[in-house]
């Protein structure tokens, strides 16, 4: 669902230069696919003024699924990522080899190349498992640098670690990892060079070393966005959200302190900096979502265990078995001596992004638990060589029956990213335990065009589509669906229950705090393919309203033909069919507040804190907003953020 943004994005800034578009992740991954898209295979619009992420969406998804061939794109950008991956994951080889041999490099290969997370992410346009092998690749290089401290071995340390910072911003977690290892490795065997002022010295030199390491990447990063600082050649604020108020979005003190120093020291380019204020509001302090974790419905946070329980599941036994019997042979030292000191800074990187995880939302699944994989591979890899090197059969007999187990599970799945070991009955099973995007992000759209083709079109039903399906692809591909057209929204409005055929992501079965759709998972789908579920049938309608009208709402309040007074009562309709949607609430009072009508905001705002969930840091802010509207004018206290958005 995020690939015609990425795309789009990685376009204007090869051919323009321009950053404006979805600075929320750096530019590597696109200006790769970009350079892939010739002017006649991607025809790239003008651009026109955007208000906030959703008509930024709009914008890039009209571009490829109505100005363009959306097929001819894809088929491109898929070649182009598959080489991509395929590079990076010869890149992490070379780095491998270079630290434990053929041999362990081969064992480690071969576990990313088994592993289904790793095959399901390689032809997609996003830069998960980029940020994931660059910063392995750039761990290992860094490990031999900081040992032998040569010219040639430092800058590639420096080279990948900058890739790693231009493919996703939790590459700086691997930045702060080089650091911390370099620190300590620069320390690392000063007694035996002499006086304490030679040592001294020394250590410096090495700390100098590193911090030219640290600098290079920084410089390397610039280079993706051309050394520029602003966003575009046309000047600064062009993102579908300015910079100040990006950063004033966000709950932290520390953070906004930081962001506002990276800002206002140009210590990296303004695009870098606005993505990294939405990574932290989306991935840090969290979206409003319904989480789903284990078989437990949760609201903000879901347990500390969640990303390494979703490994033990998403990564076939087999593979989990080889890991384990590495990481034992690892603790124990029964390893080379030479690979203990690349394996320990594997495990610091490994905690570092554990950490990091714990902090942050889970929606992501396993994707953002990507840079664990290729960490997890090195052990594997030493299992695996000291299994071929090892006179004890039995030792060989259980490696190899480990990785017979791990291709077994894997093979078969033919749709990888659906992909779930047997500890929860595989994939089929998943949606019962999981609504993360481990599950499913949009893979079954074309089964959803051919189901409407084949069962729904030639009768003229429209189907309610409750999947991450967008607009203009839906036009592209002629289906035709209720909420389509503005009087479909005024028969939903009076309705109390609705029959229809609706087309469900499984994701969105899972009990939730609002818009909880109970009904459906009492009710036996008529058909299923792989994660969309097809249902017919009469349901009470509030489940169904509450979403449709609001995101219809945000088309007229925030899309290129506004209607503020259509999109007001669509609000209250939503509001009104489902309040423990509590930011439907929210959206509505700001918008009375806007035009002044201080009673009709204050009880929108209260019916959001009467509905939002206990002890969430919202309900503060909301009892601060309620009391500023009532003693100040209403239009001039500024709207609250909703938490809803991105």
């Amino acid at each position: 669902m995020d690939e015609a943004y990425h795309i789009t994005a990685g376009v204007s800034y090869l051919r323009t230069g321009d950053y404006r578009l979805n600075p929320e992740h750096p530019p590597l991954v696109k200006l790769w696919v970009g350079a892939a898209l010739s002017g006649d295979v991607f025809h790239l619009p003008e651009f026109r003024p955007l208000q906030d992420k959703t008509d930024e969406r709009t914008f890039t998804d009209t571009a490829v699924f109505l100005e363009n061939d959306p097929d001819r794109v894809q088929s491109r950008a898929r070649m182009a990522m598959l080489g991509f991956s395929a590079l990076l994951l010869f890149f992490f080889a070379l780095a491998a080899r270079r630290a434990f041999g053929n041999t362990f490099a081969l064992g480690a290969l071969a576990f990313l190349v088994i592993d289904p997370s790793v095959a399901a992410h390689m032809p997609v346009v996003m830069t998960d498992l980029a940020v994931a092998l660059l910063s392995a690749t750039a761990l290992l290089w860094a490990m031999a640098a900081f040992q032998t401290w040569r010219f040639r071995h430092l800058l590639l340390a420096s080279l990948f670690l900058g890739l790693a910072l231009a493919a996703k911003h939790s590459g700086l977690i691997t930045m702060a990892a080089v650091a911390v290892v370099g620190a300590v490795l620069a320390n690392i065997g000063l007694s035996d060079k002499g006086t304490v002022r030679s040592a001294f010295g020394l250590a410096l030199r090495r700390l100098g070393m590193v911090a030219a390491v640290l600098v290079g990447a920084l410089i390397l990063l610039w280079g993706f966005y051309r050394f520029r600082f602003d966003e575009s050649p046309q000047g600064r604020d062009l993102f579908n959200r300015p910079l100040d108020e990006k950063i004033a979005d966000l709950r932290s003190p520390a953070f906004k302190a930081a962001l506002q120093v990276m800002s206002k020291g140009h210590l990296t380019p303004r695009a870098y900096i606005w993505g990294l204020a939405d990574t932290v509001r989306a991935g840090i302090e969290g979206r409003v979502d319904n989480l789903f974790a284990f078989g437990r419905q949760y609201y903000d946070r879901v347990p500390s265990y969640f990303f390494p329980g979703v490994l033990m599941v998403k990564l076939p036994l087999g593979l989990i078995a080889l890991f384990a019997i590495g990481l034992f042979l690892f603790v124990t030292k029964k390893v080379e001596r030479e690979w203990l000191i690349p394996l320990a800074g594997g495990a610091a990187l490994a905690a570092l992004f554990l950490i990091a995880l714990g902090a942050g939302k889970a929606y992501g699944g396993i994707r953002h638990a990507l840079p664990l994989v290729p960490l997890m591979a090195l052990f594997a890899g030493a299992a695996l060589c000291k299994a071929i090197e090892a006179k004890s059969n039995v030792f060989r007999g259980v490696t190899a029956l480990a990785v017979l187990a791990a291709l077994a599970s894997a093979i078969p799945v033919m749709r990888p990213w659906e992909y779930y070991n047997e500890l929860i009955g595989g994939g089929a099973n998943a949606y019962r335990y999981f609504n993360d995007e481990g599950v499913d992000l949009a893979q079954r759209r074309l089964e959803l065009v051919l189901y409407y083709n084949e069962h729904l079109k030639l009768s003229g039903e429209r189907p309610y589509i409750s999947y991450n399906v967008n607009k203009p692809e839906m036009q592209r591909r002629g289906v035709h669906w209720m909420g389509e057209n503005p009087r479909d929204f005024d028969a939903l409005e009076a309705s109390d229950v609705v029959t229809a055929t609706f087309l469900v992501g499984a994701v969105h079965l899972a009990p939730a705090a609002y818009w909880d759709k109970a009904a459906l998972r009492k009710t036996q789908p008529v058909a299923r393919f792989g994660n969309l579920f097809v249902f017919r049938g009469t349901f009470p309608s509030g489940w169904v309203k509450g979403p449709k009208l609001f995101y219809r709402a945000l088309e007229l309040l925030y899309g290129p033909q506004p209607d503020e007074a259509k999109a007001e009562k669509l609000l209250v309709e939503s509001m009104e069919s489902d309040p423990t949607a509590f930011f439907v609430a929210i959206e509505l009072g700001n918008l009375r507040a806007q035009h002044s009508a201080r009673a009709e905001a204050i009880r929108a705002y209260e019916v959001a804190r009467a509905n939002a969930p206990p002890g969430n840091k919202i309900i503060e802010r909301l009892t601060t907003q309620i009391d500023r509207v009532s003693k100040e004018p209403p239009q001039s206290v500024p709207p609250l953020r909703n938490p809803f958005f991105e």
